[in-house]
């Protein structure tokens, strides 16, 4: 048993040395990706990112940043079926794959890890 734990800790630092690195506003894009679930639209992430962080965002940051993002392989995006209510427009849904996967987590755990401790100054910045 104690083995086995050994070899998955292995295994978690080898994922988060290959995971690729990000930068803020892709963390952000990413958490509103993994919140709002897979399939959902641009639109819509930035709506949730700026109720969240109290900012207006410009309409192409959140699209170029998940244009950014599909190059790298995070995520992926397929074009819906036209709806009336968009006057027979097609919407680009989106869905995080392993790598953004990958990398969300790898953000995360670095986060947590250098927060550690500064939680109460943090705070009353």
């Amino acid at each position: 048993m104690k083995n086995s734990l050994y070899i998955l800790n292995i295994v978690k630092h080898i994922q988060d040395y290959y995971a690729p690195l990000i930068g803020e506003f892709e963390q952000v894009v990413l958490l509103s990706l993994l919140r709002l679930g897979n399939g959902t639209w641009g639109a819509a992430m930035r709506r949730d990112i700026q109720e969240r962080i109290g900012r207006e965002l410009p309409v192409s940051v959140v699209y170029v940043t998940l244009q950014r993002m599909e190059k790298k392989g995070m995520v992926k995006s397929y074009v819906g079926e036209p709806t009336a209510e968009r006057g027979g427009r097609r919407r680009r849904h989106y869905l995080i794959d392993t790598r953004g996967e990958q990398a969300l987590g790898r953000s995360y755990r670095t986060l947590r890890k250098m927060c550690e401790g500064l939680e109460q100054r943090l705070g009353d910045l």
